[in-house]
């Protein structure tokens, strides 16, 4: 099977990178489900309200959220529905390669290595 893939890796490395926080993984999979303001997320995730804002500024920048506002408040949301596919697929590739990617040198967690 063929990947199209654009000259040079940047973007998508940036994508993934921006997906790599576990954090701004917590909030998007949260705003999956619906729109949220910055009150919903701290008090359903247990964040700070700066760290809220930090990383849903940083997955604004990324053209990952948006947000409308109504009232004095602002409302959250995924600017692409692609992206609920992408993270689908994340969790079918983990699903599939079991334990392999927490056990990885590189990049898994320490929990998750086994040491020799």
């Amino acid at each position: 099977m063929a990947i199209d893939c654009p000259p040079g890796p940047a973007a998508a490395v940036a994508l993934f990178r921006s997906l790599g926080d576990p954090t701004r993984l917590a909030i998007l999979r949260r705003i999956a489900t619906g729109e949220a303001r910055v009150v919903d997320l701290t008090g359903e995730l247990g964040l700070a309200q700066s760290t809220v804002s930090k990383h849903l500024a940083c997955l604004r920048g990324c053209g990952l959220v948006d947000y409308r506002v109504e009232g004095r408040q602002s409302f959250y949301a995924l600017t692409r529905p692609e992206l609920l596919d992408l993270l689908r697929a994340a969790e079918q590739v983990l699903a599939a390669t079991g334990e392999a990617v927490a056990l990885c040198p590189t990049y898994g967690s320490p929990a998750g290595r086994v040491d020799t």
